[in-house]
């Protein structure tokens, strides 16, 4: 039985790497790593992307389908839940690193299928609103970016941060780690994290400012 650790990154700042260090740094041991690059979680579906689709061939029953959490497979509430419920049919373990979740379809109990079946749905729709706020401060951070173009030259003091840290720490907020695990991950202060988590608005404008 085979652990395949599933990977996806949109942008070029996101890095599979970190994503298969984090899984062995909590102590999985990983068999085969399968990624897609450049692929939208919430545009494409999780059965139309060239690798997604390869793991409903490759991934037999008991083998274990390992992601760093559920919004690698998909941003996009219906499809995450049909996705895990899915390999959950052919009898394939979903699980995740962050919150070190796993998915089985091996309870035959009512009452535990009911508590599963619940908790990939808050799952499923929490990585879609996710997806939902990061846009919205997205659009936010390009506004003001804009806005102060308009009035000034003054870009303001250089973001210690860059994008793919940006990134990271914004995921990792969305998915309720804590302050001390992002920086230790992330290797940015404790500070900065919080002025991203309480304005991420203003750190997307700060960083398009100091872009090029």
């Amino acid at each position: 039985m085979a652990t395949i650790f599933y990977a996806r990154v949109s942008t070029v700042d996101q890095n599979i790497e970190h994503q298969q260090a984090q899984a062995e740094a909590a102590g999985f041991k990983i068999d085969r790593v399968v990624a897609d690059h450049g692929v939208s979680g919430v545009s494409t579906l999780f059965a139309e992307r060239p690798n997604g689709k390869r793991l409903f061939d490759m991934l037999r029953q008991g083998d274990t389908l390992l992601v760093r959490w559920v919004d690698r497979l998909g941003r996009n509430y219906s499809d995450v839940r049909d996705t895990i419920q899915e390999f959950m049919r052919r009898g394939v373990v979903v699980r995740t690193v962050i919150n070190g979740l796993t998915f089985d379809g091996a309870t035959k109990d009512p009452m535990q299928q009911a508590v599963r079946d619940a908790l990939i749905g808050f799952l499923a729709a929490t990585a879609q609103a996710n997806a939902e706020a990061i846009k919205e401060a997205q659009r936010g951070g390009i506004a003001l970016a804009k806005a102060k173009d308009g009035e000034t030259k003054y870009r303001g003091r250089k973001p210690s941060f860059t994008r793919a840290q940006f990134i990271a720490v914004r995921d990792m907020i969305a998915q309720s780690a804590g302050i001390g695990e992002i920086a230790k991950i992330t290797g940015i202060s404790r500070q900065t994290i919080y002025r991203i988590k309480n304005d991420p608005v203003a750190a997307e404008a700060a960083l398009l400012n100091w872009a090029g």
